[in-house]
């Protein structure tokens, strides 16, 4: 299995920061976030790994080179403007292949998250021992997590491991997801395009599964996210 890391936003609301730092390789305890991933890939064996950029994609490149020093083989995908995340697939779709890889946004951290348990979940009969329906096959699976203070209304809702559009509890796309190449036949290389509204016309048709990651998550979106995250741990006696 392949992974495609999103490296391209401008992170205007991360501003002064990402003036002259692309957002990826913002710092979280000490480690650039993009690293975070790329570490916990290569722990679960998933070492050919595409990282989309656009804003100060060439930085990104130096950081990260080749990626054998982490124990990867990177290959870059750049965009002269950004794509949005469906028109960075499509255009990246010729280096990740033909079979389902795993997509992370590179603006999240999640340090524990296991990447082991992609690696089959797209199969007919899944690792929850929730076996598909016959007429279904599932183009994508997501990983949501509990809906954060600054996203109160979630994503998605789920119906035994089925994503959907509707229904409560509601949910956050972590911004981790497996999918199926052909989810994105319809965006054309080169082109911008969002992944949500391609998710939920997907959910429409009860064709994507899903799951609740409740391990540590944040979405590094502001300056005031990213402080508390680098924020002095306080050990209690």
């Amino acid at each position: 299995m392949k992974a495609m890391i999103f490296a391209a936003g401008r992170g205007e609301r991360m501003r002064p920061l990402t003036d002259t730092c692309p957002k990826p390789l913002l710092q979280v305890r000490s480690r650039p976030l993009i690293v975070w991933h790329i570490l916990n890939l290569v722990r679960a064996g998933i070492t050919d790994i595409v990282i989309n950029h656009a804003h100060l994609g060439e930085m990104i490149e130096a950081a990260l080179g080749d990626g054998s020093r982490f124990g990867a083989r990177i290959s870059y995908s750049p965009e002269g403007t950004a794509l949005e995340t469906a028109g960075g697939i499509a255009k990246a779709r010729h280096l990740l292949g033909e079979d389902p890889f795993v997509a992370i946004a590179g603006d999240i951290y999640c340090p524990h998250f296991d990447f082991s348990l992609v690696k089959d979940v797209l199969e007919d009969n899944d690792v929850w021992g929730q076996p598909h329906a016959a007429d279904r096959r599932d183009l994508g699976w997501l990983y949501l997590v509990k809906n954060p203070p600054h996203h109160p209304e979630g994503d998605f809702a789920l119906e035994s491991y089925a994503i959907s559009n509707q229904g409560e509890p509601r949910y956050t796309f972590s911004g981790i997801g497996v999918y199926r190449p052909e989810m994105f036949d319809s965006v054309s290389p080169g082109s911008s395009a969002k992944l949500a509204p391609i998710l939920r016309e997907f959910a429409n048709q009860r064709r994507i599964g899903g799951e609740v990651y409740r391990g540590d998550w944040t979405d590094v979106g502001t300056v005031e996210r990213l402080e508390l995250l680098n924020a002095p741990l306080i050990h209690k006696n």
